[in-house]
């Protein structure tokens, strides 16, 4: 009896394994739940950003390594939040950033600095790629009180694509182009005159910005093997553009509310596709035109 009662279970154990792995292949359908099982995520022998390889051989750069994709694997809720958001805007800025001569590993940055969404730091940056106002007027950036254009997905990108240029023509690599983004070029190249070093890795840097390159790195590992990492979302999951027509605004507009329901939509849709319109009105005193985003339903 308690022969056959062990072969039952096992027999149960088996059948239940195997059903988790037919779950795991079939992409129509989430994995079985079971025990849940904290592992220390897979560390790639080799790792480049932009082209430029990161040297993992080197132990200091390797606990680095490590420590992001810990934290960033088993940062759950937002990892998956990123993931739906992806399909929604990647399109959009892969576009630009290859129109642009910026490598596609710089989505991540976008990705990091803001999780995809128009948020505002504690310092004001804003936006999905967080330009400080003084900094977004520099590269061409509308910021006013009716007009925010570091909330306009297509013009920050192209103005973020802008600084890494520059920042790679000042410092010679993709890796420090991206460090400056978050320390500032200024910064970065005091740091590389003071310490006579010449590459990210080598550099002691402000911990936010020493961590900040292997952020980006940990994210673009995880959105290329998400599975390996233990995420699983299905197509259907995931967020998309909703369809739209666009029209151009070159007058004053005196109610956008108004200018809403002439639309048929409402103002909440206006300001869901058009977050860069900041204020009820528009003065338009230049006579600028906008090109503005009306949901189709």
């Amino acid at each position: 009896m308690k022969l056959y009662k062990h072969t039952l279970i096992l027999s149960f154990a088996i059948v239940c394994i195997l059903a988790l792995f037919v779950n795991i292949s079939n992409t129509s359908i989430r994995p079985i739940a079971g025990p849940y099982l904290v592992t220390a995520p897979y560390l790639p022998e080799k790792l480049s950003l932009a082209g430029e390889a990161v040297p993992m051989s080197d132990p200091e750069v390797y606990e680095r390594m490590d420590r992001e994709l810990v934290s960033n694997t088993y940062f759950h809720s937002q990892t998956i939040i990123n993931f739906k958001r992806a399909q929604k805007y990647f399109g959009i800025i892969e576009g630009i950033l290859k129109k642009e001569g910026v490598p596609d590993d710089f989505k991540y940055l976008c990705v990091i600095e803001s999780n995809l969404s128009n948020v505002v730091s504690p310092s004001g940056a804003a936006g999905f790629w967080q330009f400080l106002s003084g900094t977004a007027k520099g590269y061409g950036l509308e910021v006013n009180n009716e007009i925010d254009d570091r909330y306009h997905l297509e013009k920050s990108t192209l103005a973020a694509c802008k600084y890494l240029r520059e920042a790679k023509g000042r410092f010679g690599t993709w890796t420090l182009a991206a460090a400056s983004y978050n320390m500032g070029q200024s910064g970065l190249s005091n740091r590389i005159s003071n310490q006579a070093e010449q590459t990210y890795y080598d550099l002691l840097l402000y911990e936010e910005t020493q961590r900040y390159v292997f952020r980006i790195l940990a994210v673009k590992s995880i959105f290329e093997n998400p599975e390996r990492y233990g995420f699983y979302i299905l197509p259907q999951e995931k967020y998309t553009m909703p369809a739209f027509t666009t029209v151009s605004v070159n007058t004053k507009v005196n109610s956008w509310i108004d200018f809403a329901k002439e639309k048929n939509i409402t103002y909440k849709d206006l300001k869901y596709l058009n977050p860069w319109i900041r204020d009820t009105s528009l003065r338009n005193k230049d006579g600028n035109t906008y090109e503005v985003k009306i949901l189709r339903k």
